[in-house]
């Protein structure tokens, strides 16, 4: 039991090493080339801890923020980055995203696959205090690279 709990976690951590691979259409700071995911991620959890202070909601569960903010794009390993502006690509955004779940969190353990799914489907929903602190995070990050390139995704993209 043990040893298959372990395998499937190794498989799946390997599996989702595929997020650097993802490039999303922000520019990193300097304007040199596209971010990935798992730098937008990793970028967003520190936020989360960083500017905990300022999330509208007492007593909220950060440690859930980073988790979310960790877990939000790993479903685009297989669905891809949906530039937010792509009308053809937005249509089926949703049923590829649930396709990709389905299959990427399925590689865990049952009890971690349901964790990592229930967190991604509560961060979609923005519902939750933690949900809209994690989403106000995912929608400053860009303006906040963009500011630092001189609006170059934006320039880009008129």
């Amino acid at each position: 039991m043990a040893k298959e709990r372990l395998r499937k976690q190794i498989e799946f951590i390997l599996e989702v090493d595929k997020i650097k691979n993802i490039f999303r259409m922000n520019k990193i700071h300097d304007g040199s080339r596209r971010e990935n995911d798992a730098e937008h991620s990793w970028h967003l959890a520190l936020m989360a801890f960083m500017l905990s202070d300022y999330s509208k909601a007492d007593n909220i569960d950060i440690l859930k923020v980073m988790k979310m903010c960790i877990v939000h794009d790993i479903v685009e390993i297989d669905a891809g980055d949906t530039f937010c502006y792509d009308a053809v690509g937005n249509l089926d955004k949703l049923q590829r995203e649930q396709k990709a779940a389905k299959r990427i969190f399925g590689l865990l353990p049952e009890d971690q696959g349901i964790e990592l799914k229930e967190l991604w489907e509560e961060f979609d929903a923005m519902e939750t205090p933690e949900a809209k602190f994690a989403a106000a995070l995912d929608r400053l990050h860009p303006v906040l690279l963009n500011h630092l390139n001189n609006g170059g995704t934006w320039q880009e993209h008129n």
